[in-house]
């Protein structure tokens, strides 16, 4: 008896030590797509490579949910919201999550990113001229902002990610929840 206990201890052992690419379905879509391209079957594996696409947009988005702010004192927050746009429709991973108080103010804090079109806002917010003409600056941790007329909230992290803060709440609540964003870990992402 004693015996058995010890080799389905091992077994288990051994097991926990396998490498943790065993069932990546993102690897899994690449290398099919791989083969099918060696193969002649470029439909195949274009569909192969689409799909690993989705998946690392998912796995994106995913990583922007966790970034998004806890609620502020006096607030509740729903659940994060994720979703993915494939590339033929400019693509983008994004993230998001509504807050509301007790007033029934509400605020929505989102992250995009794999999107052409924030690569292309990002000159604006990087020359304060025209930045200034769509709002008022303001700071973000390192970064620099745009408020808007109605408090709304955009900066652009590292050309690469868009954070937006809208809502019915008041500037003050919109700035807070901007600065609430971790943009340290979204900028080394």
């Amino acid at each position: 008896m004693q015996l058995k206990h010890w080799a389905l201890a091992a077994a288990l052992l051994v097991v926990a030590t396998l490498p943790v690419r065993a069932g990546d379905d993102i690897l899994d879509a690449i290398d099919q797509g791989r083969k099918d391209y060696q193969a002649g079957n470029l439909s195949a594996a274009k569909q192969q490579i689409d799909l690993a696409s989705q998946l690392i947009g998912q796995k994106n988005a995913e990583s922007f949910a966790k970034l998004l702010p806890a609620p502020l004192p006096g607030w509740k927050a729903e659940k994060a919201q994720t979703q993915v746009v494939g590339a033929a429709l400019l693509g983008a991973s994004a993230a998001s999550r509504d807050y509301a108080n007790a007033k029934g103010e509400n605020v929505n804090v989102s992250i995009t990113g794999d999107s052409a079109m924030v690569m292309q806002f990002a000159p604006v917010l990087a020359n304060p001229a025209m930045a200034a003409a769509m709002g008022k600056l303001v700071r973000i941790g390192a970064l620099r902002g745009i408020q808007n007329g109605d408090g709304d909230v955009m900066l652009v992290v590292n050309n690469k990610f868009l954070v937006n803060v809208t809502g019915s709440a008041d500037a003050a609540s919109k700035l807070a929840y901007a600065k609430a964003v971790d943009v340290a870990k979204l900028s080394k992402m």
